[in-house]
């Protein structure tokens, strides 16, 4: 009886970590098909940050660059890159005012993070200006 009270009370816990975009994700190209990475969004200092974990395109050479970034992550190794910054809860399920690297031209986007499905996909949004002005992605749960 102790422990169906104690899981009890730790099923709204889990219900809510399914539902923030911390864990790690493996990230799909804009064609809908191709599996690119494995990006891990963390919390740090009240903000979430996310880092490449893992190249799963063939295409991409394991010990890549990011060549065409231009700030503090000019040369460094896309692999443990931090390509997502600063994103922090909006309300209603939804994670903003961070920003998003695109490793492959170097360009900083804002960006949008809101979980669907549960939990299982994450939307990943990025934009110039106003939301109305980017793309987004589909993000799968892998843990």
């Amino acid at each position: 009886m102790k422990s169906l009270f104690a899981a009890a009370l730790l099923l709204p816990v889990f219900a809510f970590a399914q539902t923030t975009p911390v864990g790690l994700w493996k990230t799909i190209d804009d064609d809908g098909k191709t599996a690119k990475s494995l990006v891990r969004i963390s919390e740090q200092a009240g903000t979430l940050v996310g880092s490449i974990d893992k190249l799963l395109d063939p295409k991409d050479p394991a010990d890549g660059k990011c060549d065409k970034c231009s700030d503090d992550r000019k040369d460094k190794p896309v692999v443990g890159l931090q390509i997502i910054r600063g994103v922090k809860a909006d309300g209603e399920g939804v994670w903003g005012h961070g920003e998003i690297l695109d490793p492959n031209n170097g360009k900083t986007y804002r960006t949008r993070l809101k979980p669907v499905d549960g939990g299982k996909k994450l939307e990943v949004r990025g934009y110039i200006g106003a939301p109305l002005f980017g793309r987004t992605q589909t993000w799968i749960r892998v843990e």
